[in-house]
């Protein structure tokens, strides 16, 4: 998700999360198709107005994200707030893309950008709207002239799903389980917890602590930022990659926004 500031910023689920889930994301996230996901996303940032080659992805994960625009010709510069994400990405593309440990809620100068995007649910770690702001304030202090700003958040129906089921599967020898602790009926602007754990590993499992955000704090959140709201989808889950309008928090599992700096 900056320099490693999280002492000062406080809330350090995301960090601690991903730290502990790093060695099992890819496995975990096995079947979802980033390569199918953009080819739906690129042509709505192309209509939006998409222009250039330079593009950062923040929160980048392993680099399962940013790797298909490498492929694409795009120069890639990518954070993460997890070391142990951002060595994974490493060992991937080596130096074929600008990699570096950063919080988002405290972005540091890393040039100006034609497309910025945080996805996959990372803005969702955020835990209140003042820290959903900071991090919208930096993402839009990356824009280059023109540059466009693309992120998702969860919708009610991932919290009342994914979030509230118990997942459990073999990969790769060994057992991985998703405990989700979100209720059923989950309200808006509810923060919830999920427990990931990989069977037989040292340490504590993985916390992953997210906050719903309903469009209006979104909205809110964006104008604060001088941002400007061009496009928002309904997304429907890891495997549906096709983006509808209008959204719907109870049929749709991710909210995705297109947005560039206001004038």
């Amino acid at each position: 998700m900056g320099v490693n500031t999280a002492g000062k910023q406080g809330n350090r689920a995301a960090e601690l999360a991903y730290e502990a889930m790093a060695s099992a994301y890819d496995d975990f996230t096995a079947e979802h198709d980033y390569e199918a996901w953009l080819g739906a996303l690129l042509p709505q940032l192309e209509l939006a107005g998409l222009r250039g080659e330079r593009l950062l992805d923040v929160a980048c994960g392993t680099g399962k994200s940013f790797i298909p625009m490498l492929e694409r010709g795009w120069k890639v510069t990518a954070c993460d707030i997890s070391a142990a994400m951002v060595e994974l990405a490493r060992a991937k593309v080596g130096d074929a893309a600008e990699l570096s440990v950063a919080d988002m809620r405290a972005l540091p100068e890393l040039g100006e950008f034609d497309l910025v995007w945080c996805l996959d649910d990372a803005v969702n770690y955020l835990l209140d709207v003042d820290e959903l702001e900071r991090a919208l304030s930096g993402m839009r202090r990356s824009l280059g002239s023109g540059g466009l700003l693309m992120f998702d958040v969860n919708t009610l129906r991932a919290y009342r799903t994914f979030f509230a089921e118990e997942i459990e599967f073999e990969s790769n020898g060994r057992r991985l389980v998703w405990k989700g602790r979100a209720a059923a009926d989950t309200q808006p602007g509810a923060t919830v917890e999920a427990i990931f754990e990989v069977g037989g590993a040292p340490g504590p499992p993985a916390v992953h602590r997210q906050r719903h955000f309903p469009e209006a704090d979104v909205r809110a959140a964006l104008e604060r930022a001088g941002l400007e709201c061009l496009q928002r989808f309904g997304h429907g889950n890891s495997v549906d990659v096709h983006l509808e309008q209008p959204l719907d928090e109870l049929v749709h599992t991710k909210a995705v926004y297109i947005c560039r700096a206001a004038a």
